[in-house]
């Protein structure tokens, strides 16, 4: 990352490393078919009343949601359709200007992960199955995370989902700090003091996040306290975004450098160099696939324009795109730690010795994260360093493009180099070039009047190289009368005498 900051200094304002997007999953330790069964023999239920039990404690939770939403006076929907839930609720909260507190309570029915009773050989037993459930997401304000939800699972094993984005985390720090900043959207596109947001950000990860997630898993799940009781729900980090955001001055700046770094992190970034952005080497072992795509957004209704291209290995991937014009972003998108190697201790033969091993998607790990992330995407900017920006060149081309007064009143055209030369009317071209003739500027001042030659019928087909002064389709040089006569379009006796 030094090295492209340090050959875009003057247009960039600075750099900004932070959490984005991040998904925490709970889970209780009833996740197999062995421990429903246990759970449900210590509670006295048989396991032919499975379908039953399941169904009374899910109404159970539906219930509380009713009752929590109506105490609170906010809305309780059903969503029958596919629906953008995040900017619904975020419509609600600044409809009814909700700073902090509950938002709206969401149910829908998705495909999830819960138990059956099955047969096998006159002997029933309990399994994991999939199948559709009623899921209620709880929209909240926090005071510190900002717009965040909680999705509940209302069948067992009552799966919780925590969404939250790290931009929202570090805005409200900063306001408690006192730093000023100007944010669009998740990306913060002006701060006054960006050593200091850089400084808060790093936090992010000690932050006790057992407590503040089991916070809102008591809330929203009454079971806790006493059916799954002493039960908690464990924590894991899956996925997770931590992005650079590289902040320019002046949106002509990335303007005119994006399609540049675009066209060479698409054209010119392999497999290897992919892998190597991630930390790994492509070995002959890898069984996975190296992906890249690129695409332009310029829907309305959805994000903000801008362009992007996206590395995938696996089910990491390293992205990069621009926000609001003037914020360039290169993303590492964790979704499998299992694929980075980090250095652990363990205790082996009575000794703790460091070893590497695969990072773990436990939310005590977390520290973890910002640390390979920040590698990858300082690995991505330095190979970008390469690509020069042409905007220094800008003002120099418009002067040669712009039409001019000389002080005699003549008006000088402006240079157009991507147009094409207007033939004159009666010129033929050459058979055997594709270019009209580049004869030397003898040879051109010769048939001013005329056009482009066509080839003598006594020319050989084959000869020594060509003067300098020669045709692109024929070896007729313009020294030579036959040459002359040739280009002035008279006949060589005329030119002799």
């Amino acid at each position: 990352m030094d090295e492209f900051i340090g050959k875009h200094g003057g247009v960039i304002h600075g750099a900004l490393s932070c959490f984005d997007r991040m998904l925490f999953r709970g889970s209780l330790p009833i996740m197999s078919g062995g421990a429903m069964a246990e759970f449900l023999q210590v509670k006295g239920v048989h396991r032919w009343g499975l379908k039953t039990f399941l169904l009374a404690q899910a109404a159970r939770l539906k219930m509380h949601a009713m009752e929590m939403a109506a105490a609170a006076g906010r809305p309780y929907q059903y969503l029958g359709e596919r629906t953008r839930k995040e900017d619904l609720a975020r419509q609600i909260a600044e409809r009814d200007r909700i700073d902090e507190g509950l938002v709206c309570v969401f149910a829908l029915l998705e495909v999830s992960r819960t138990f059956s009773l099955a047969w096998k050989e006159r002997t029933s037993f309990v399994q994991s199955t999939r199948r559709k459930c009623l899921q209620l997401y709880y929209y909240f304000v926090d005071r510190e995370l900002g717009l965040i939800h909680v999705k509940l699972q209302t069948w067992f094993p009552f799966q919780m989902q925590v969404y939250l984005n790290g931009h929202e985390w570090l805005a409200r720090r900063l306001d408690r700090r006192g730093v000023k900043y100007l944010k669009v959207d998740n990306a913060f596109v002006g701060l006054s003091d960006v050593e200091s947001a850089q400084q808060i950000s790093d936090q992010f990860p000690s932050v006790d996040w057992v407590r503040v997630l089991g916070r809102y898993a008591r809330r929203i799940n009454p079971l806790l306290k006493e059916l799954l009781r002493p039960r908690e729900y464990y924590w894991v980090t899956a996925p997770a975004e931590y992005s650079t955001d590289i902040l320019f001055r002046r949106r002509a700046n990335l303007h005119d450098l994006m399609p540049r770094l675009l066209e060479y992190s698409t054209l010119y970034f392999g497999a290897k160099d992919v892998m190597s952005f991630l930390g790994r080497k492509l070995v002959g072992q890898f069984r996975g696939e190296v992906v890249t795509d690129n695409r332009e957004n310029d829907l309305a209704g959805q994000r903000l324009p801008g362009r992007r291209v996206k590395h995938r290995a696996k089910f990491n991937w390293i992205k990069r795109y621009d926000k609001a014009g003037t914020v360039l972003r290169v993303e590492t998108v964790i979704n499998q730690p299992e694929e980075f190697r980090v250095r652990r201790r363990l205790r082996r033969n009575g000794k703790w010795t460091p070893v590497w091993g695969p990072m773990r998607k436990g939310v005590a790990f977390l520290f973890r994260y910002p640390q390979v992330a920040a590698q990858s995407n300082a690995r991505y900017l330095d190979a970008l360093a390469c690509v020069d920006d042409p905007t220094p060149g800008h003002p120099r081309a418009r002067r040669h493009h712009s039409r001019r007064h000389l002080p005699e009143r003549q008006e000088v055209a402006a240079l157009q180099p991507s147009l094409p030369r207007r033939p004159h009317p009666s010129s033929k071209s050459c058979s055997r070039a594709s270019t009209p003739c580049t004869a030397s500027p003898t040879a051109t001042s010769e048939r001013s009047s005329g056009a482009p030659h066509s080839p003598s019928p006594t020319t050989p087909t084959s000869s020594p190289a060509r003067s300098p002064g020669s045709c692109a389709g024929c070896t007729l040089t313009a020294s030579s009368p036959r040459s002359l006569a040739h280009a002035a379009g008279v006949s060589p006796s005329a030119v002799a005498g």
